[in-house]
Order: C-alpha cells, then structure tokens, then sequence
C-alpha cells in the first residue's frame, strides 16, 4: 500500500511512503501519520492513497506510526483545505497546519485511564480449576465478573493487591479485555452558563419565526446544499431560530457547527444553547472553541468531535475547521462581521469557508444578521441564496426610536468641545430615577485620540507607526493601538516646548469620566481591551449589569453586539462619524451596520428603547436610513453607488501589499512587479496602483499597495502565486496577497 503524506514540516509538497502490513487497516485519507524526512521523523496529513507516477517503489520509505485510529483531517476538510489554499493563494501546509490545533501538530494523544472488564464469562467449575492453576488469576477474574461495568486498573489491582501481570495473564488467555476511557480536562465543554441567565424552555415560536424554521427544515429532509440568508432585525428572535434548526439536525443524528464573530464576546449564545441541549438532549455535549482554552483543552474538544462523542461545536471563525461528524448544519450568526475575516495567512473569510464546507457536505449553511452584507444580499437577487425575513419583534415589541443629534449645534451651545450632548444627559438622568439602565459606545478606546500642541501645530506621532499616539489618562501615558509603544505623556511641547499642549478627540475613558461628571451616583463600568485583561472579566461585568448592580456601561465594538439585556432602554451612539469618514469604500455599509447594531442593544425587554445618535453629519445616508430602519433602503442605494464604480460584490478585490524598511526599493519593485502583472493578465484585470498604503508605517516597516479588480478571481490568482514564485524578491522585501479584503488600510 502506497500513500501520498503532506507534511507538517514547512514544505508545500506531496511525498509517497510505503505503508507496513500491520498498519494497513489504520490508514485512510486524513489520517495523521510520522514518516521519515532526511534524518528526523515528521507529523504528516495522508492525502492521497495510490502509487506515484514514475517513481521506483523500492525506493520509498515506511510510515512508521498512524497517531490517532481516526482522521485527523477529514475527507471534507481535506477538500477543504485544497479550495482554500487556492482561492486565498495560501501554501497547503499553511491551511492544514491552520485547520489542526497545535496538540494534535505536536502530536498528542488522548489523556486516559485504563479499565477491566471480563471479556468471557466462565463457570464455577472453570473458576475452580483456574484458581488451583493461578489462585491470583482467579481472584481478579471472580471479583472482575461480579461488576456491572468496567472497572478502573489501578484501582482494583490495589483493592485485591495483585500486581499487573496478574492482569497480563488473563488478558493474554482471552478472559479479560482492557480498554482506555478518555479523561476530558476541564473546559472542553465550556461553562459559559456560569453566572448566566439560561432560558431552559423553549418559547413558542411565532408565525415568522416558524415559517423560517420550516423553510429550514424542509432543506435539511432533503440533505442537499442550500444557504438561507436569515434577516431578521434586532430582537426578532434569530437564535431561536438556530436553536429550533440544532435540535432537529441533532434528533436526526447530525453534526453542527455554530460561528459567532468571537465567543468570549457573546458568552449568553452559547448559555442558552447549553441550556436548550438539556432539556432536550440531556446527554449531547457542547464543545466551545476559543482562544481563551489551553491546548489540552482544545485537544480534547477536538478529539470529542473528531470521535463523534460530541456533535455540537460554537465558536469563532476558526471552529468551521472542527472536524465534526455528518456535518448537516453551519450557522453563521452575525454573517457581516469583518471579525470572520483573518488577517494572516492563511486569509480565509470564515463566512465565506463556511458556504464552501457546507457545499462539500451537502449540508445547509443558515447565515443571520439585522444587517446582512451586500455580497450576501446580492446572492440573494442572484438567485444563489434563499432569503427569510424575520421583519419584527418578538412578542411585537417596538423597534427604539432614534433621536440624532447634531453636535456642530451642540458645540455652539458650548462655545467648545463637548462629550456628552444635552439631549443624552437628560436621557440618562431619566434612566438612573426610573432604575433602567444604558450603554453608552464608542468604538475608540484610550481617553483621546491624539495629543495636539496648538502653539506650533506638533502632534504626537508613533516612532515606529505612521499614526498618532493615543493619550491614556489613567496612567498618563500615549501608546499606539499598532504596535504598542507607549512613553509618558508630555506635560510641555516636545517641539516648540509650549505648554499648551492638548488632548483632542474622544475615546472610552473621556467617556467614562464625563459621566461620572455629569452623574456621580452612577455605578458605570468601563469595558474596552485596555479594562478587559483578565481571563473572566468580560464575563464578570456582564452578570453584574445583567443583575443590576450597574447602570451604564461604556464600551467600544465589544458591547456593540451579541448583548440582550432586557433592562437596556437607552443607547448612546457619541460618535457616530468614526467609521464614516475612512478611505474605505465599505464606510458607509460599517456606519449603517453600526448603528442598527448598536441601537438593537435598546428596548429588548417590556419597556420601550430609546438611542441618542450624537454626529457631524446627520444628513450622511447611512445615518438617515438606518434612523427609519430602512435596510432595503439602504442597500438599493449602496448597490447602485457599488455597480457604477464595479466595485464589490460586483467584482472581486485583491490586495497586494510590499512592506519593507527601504521605501525607495518598495517602491521599485511594486513597479516592477505591476508590469509584469499586467504583461501577463493583461485585461483579465484592472491594476490600480502601486501607492504607498493609507497607513504608510507600521512598526517600523514602511507599507505599498496594488490592488486587482477582477471578475474571475480563481483565474488570476494562481497566475499571481506562480508570478510570485518566479519573481526576483530582492532581500528586505516582503508581500502578501488578501483575495476579498475587509480592510483597505
């Protein structure tokens, strides 16, 4: 038997081995295997069974172990990792290496104990003669045979006082089996429910949800591949939806894998998911995949699934590589997230990958969100995607009314800067004596955005970053939010040394202090990546603002989704132009999903919502149509503004970028590299560029751009990959290819 092994060992190429007779019955496609390479034995993922072309067979080498008894890498997942390596111009060693956690690369194996158990049942006479031949042989073999189940090793040589051999003996005569029980480490199944309020019965469904759900349903009775793109607006009911979906592919005795945009962010999803499971399906586990578990734990995850001994899995973007059994249902929550899109490589869109599973598997992909992506409702129109609309509350609650208030207006009032509007201070105050509470967002963390000498015009700059440094007023520090530097804040200008030196711009903890100011009574919590630190904190402020023992929370993105506190009835929006003004042909679609999204945390209990939306530019679209909760609106408008300049989802984006601490070579040899592109692919696409990146500097490597529209993206990117390989990279050159970018700095 000959096999085709891709190696975990940093080279892209297939290599052939024999396998020995004992271990033919072990190896299939996706098992994990050590195998020979120069003088050292390697990890490697079996890709193909079959000989190679061309090559004297006597030659190759042995497989030497097959690590688990199972596929490490599935069929699927396999076919997988192929599709991926080749839209995304990643390596496959890349994606296979992505796709195993880092225990199952380093080559671990389950954590066990051993148990006993008789494997013949004999007669008294047979035990009689047993014990004149080997008294201790039938001591443990008598005892052995009086339990209901097997029995640990340990334990009952230690009760009986016998030693392993004795054990050896009758496992060797056939009387008695051994076998190993898994002991799972803590974590695997993850207590996200602690301190959680758990919904345990299911609530009835109404005439939208249950329409959606028999949509749902009815594809997966007939086990083909379809998407449905579930918009439901905010508080509709979506999850469940997904719940309703879980238990009917779970009774049918599929697998499922649940992505959220990042689970240690929405810790009630997977609460209310373990909680649904027992009530129906007492005995089905729940396998949570985040970056907060150890690599045992994640281990142990892993090999459940991979076992078929749990069939459920959530998580963030990389769970759409467990390796589940009979995957018949992917849910994407929150499909518009950028979160799902990885910034390394391999730079794969978890949305995206999870389609393509689903289509490998013949399963259903169900996507939801309150503002779905464009590229998402132009496979709707196109035919591609099945669209459900959940167009109202659950029990016909109120969507919350907005109120925007224009801050140029504000700031007359003033006469200066201001924080908090008039408008929201009362609303707040309002809330504190009737014992509601609210969130306050601003997607920046830090107290202000820069520091700004208005003597002489100096602004501080990262050294190492073409950014302005944040000013931090808790420890009176300016760090950069790219690479971390950070120095003392400035009490006099470096420049021109004038006092007068400022902060300008607002961030989490001008906030923050801004309240306090405005209510000192309040009991405000401030959540952004700086306050967050400790493994269970976002975990810890959550329950206390759940049960009352806070009442507003400021926060950036990280409370802008994936919250449902009943007793929310007022958001605040202070700056709703942070997003807007980006060079970004995506800014308008991220403010209007912003807002809804943010607005959706209000009124999601009896009592009404209300959202104060504090900006610049209230006559901006995104703004106006999202205030009437116009989606459809909106994404008329956007998708004509996209069709007249071809940009996505009407063609595809690619991103090259050159980094590098010679910008005059960068740029040579973008040059360089642009003509012959276009020598080679000519009108297959259109070339822009190369420029220096909006962000010129990061961490001391100076950054240029090209970018490739095209309408075939699989034609062109592997012209570029082999453009690539054969292209003379001069040293201190580096590149990298985004196919789908979510980001343009």
């Amino acid at each position: 038997m000959i096999v085709g092994v891709h190696p975990l060992a940093g080279f892209d190429k297939l290599l052939h081995y024999r396998v020995p007779e004992p271990l033919c019955s072990a190896v299939g496609v996706g098992s994990l295997v050590r195998v020979p390479i120069l003088q050292h034995y390697r990890l490697g993922i079996v890709g193909e069974i079959g000989e190679p072309v061309g090559f004297p067979l006597e030659k190759l080498k042995s497989i030497s172990q097959v690590v688990h008894p199972f596929p490490a890498l599935p069929p699927d997942l396999l076919q997988l990792a192929r599709w991926i390596s080749t839209y995304y111009a990643a390596g496959l060693d890349t994606v296979i290496e992505t796709m195993l956690p880092a225990a199952v690369r380093g080559g671990a194996t389950f954590k066990g104990e051993k148990l006993l158990a008789v494997a013949r049942v004999i007669s008294r006479d047979e035990l009689a003669a047993l014990a004149k031949r080997a008294p201790q042989q039938a001591r443990l073999h008598d005892f052995l045979q009086q339990q209901f189940q097997p029995v640990a090793k340990s334990l009952v040589l230690t009760r009986l006082g016998l030693t392993a051999a004795v054990s050896t003996a009758l496992i060797k005569r056939g009387l008695v089996r051994e076998e190993t029980r898994r002991i799972a480490r803590e974590g695997y199944s993850d207590d996200w429910a602690h301190g959680e309020v758990v919904a345990m019965i299911p609530p009835t469904l109404n005439d939208e949800q249950s329409a959606v759900v028999a949509a749902v349903r009815a594809s997966l009775d007939r086990r083909a591949f379809a998407v449905h793109l579930l918009h439901g607006v905010t508080g509709s009911g979506k999850t469940e939806v997904y719940l309703h979906a879980i238990a009917a592919v779970l009774a049918a005795g599929g697998g499922v894998v649940y992505l959220v945009p990042e689970v240690a962010l929405t810790p009630q999803t997977v609460a209310r998911l373990h909680g649904r499971l027992q009530a129906i399906a007492p005995n089905h586990k729940v396998v949570v995949w985040h970056s907060h578990l150890s690599e045992g734990e994640r281990f142990d995850g892993w090999q459940a699934l991979a076992t078929g001994e749990a069939r459920v899995v959530v998580g963030a973007r990389s769970a759409i590589f467990a390796p589940v059994r009979d995957l018949r249902l992917i849910v994407v929550d929150e499909e518009h997230e950028p979160a799902y899109k990885q910034d390394e490589t391999p730079r794969y869109h978890g949305r995206d990958v999870a389609v393509y599973r689903a289509k490998l598997c013949q399963a259903v992909c169900l996507l939801g969100s309150a503002t779905p992506s464009l590229e998402s409702v132009a496979n709707v129109r196109a035919g591609k995607y099945h669209l459900a609309t959940l167009a109202r509350r659950v029990d016909n609650r109120q969507l919350p009314a907005i109120d925007v208030v224009d801050m140029r207006i504000e700031m007359l009032r003033s006469r200066g800067t201001i924080t908090l509007s008039r408008v929201l201070v009362d609303k707040l105050h309002d809330r504190l004596d009737r014992s509601e509470q609210a969130i306050l967002f601003i997607n920046r963390r830090g107290y202000s955005s820069s520091m700004l000498c208005t003597a002489c015009g100096h602004v501080e700059t990262c050294a190492h970053c073409s950014i302005a440094m944040t000013y931090h007023r808790t420890d009176e520090t300016l760090r950069c939010h790219l690479c971390g530097d950070q120095r003392p804040a400035p009490y006099a200008c470096p420049q021109c040394r004038s006092p007068k030196i400022r902060w300008r711009g607002l961030g989490t903890q001008k906030v923050e202090e801004a309240v306090h100011r405005v209510l000192p009574h309040a009991r405000v919590e401030r959540m952004d990546s700086d306050t967050m630190t400790k493994k269970n904190r976002f975990r810890q402020v959550l329950t206390d603002f759940r049960l009352g023992r806070l009442d507003i929370l400021v926060g950036t993105q990280m409370i802008g989704k994936g919250l449902d506190f009943p007793n929310v009835t007022l958001v605040g929006l202070i700056d709703a132009d942070l997003s807007m003004h980006v060079p970004d042909f995506r800014a308008n679609e991220r403010t209007f999903q912003l807002l809804v999204q943010v607005a959706g945390r209000s009124g999601r209990g009896e009592r009404a919502g209300e959202v104060v939306v504090q900006t610049f530019t209230p006559q901006a679209d995104a703004i106006q149509f999202a205030r009437h909760a116009d989606f459809d609106g909106f994404a008329d408008a956007e998708l004509k503004i996209r069709e007249r300049y071809n940009y996505p989802p009407y063609r595809h984006l690619v991103h090259h970028v050159f980094r590098g601490t010679n910008p005059e070579k960068l740029k040579f040899v973008a040059e360089a590299w642009a003509k012959q592109v276009e020598a080679r692919l000519g009108s297959a696409v259109e070339l822009r560029g190369p420029s220096p990146s909006p962000i010129e500097k990061i961490k001391d490597e100076y950054r240029y751009q090209l970018w490739y529209f095209t309408s075939a993206v699989t034609k062109i990117v592997p012209v570029l990959v082999q453009l690539r390989a054969d292209f003379p990279w001069p040293e201190g050159v580096i590149q990298t290819l985004d196919v789908d970018p979510m980001s343009l700095t």
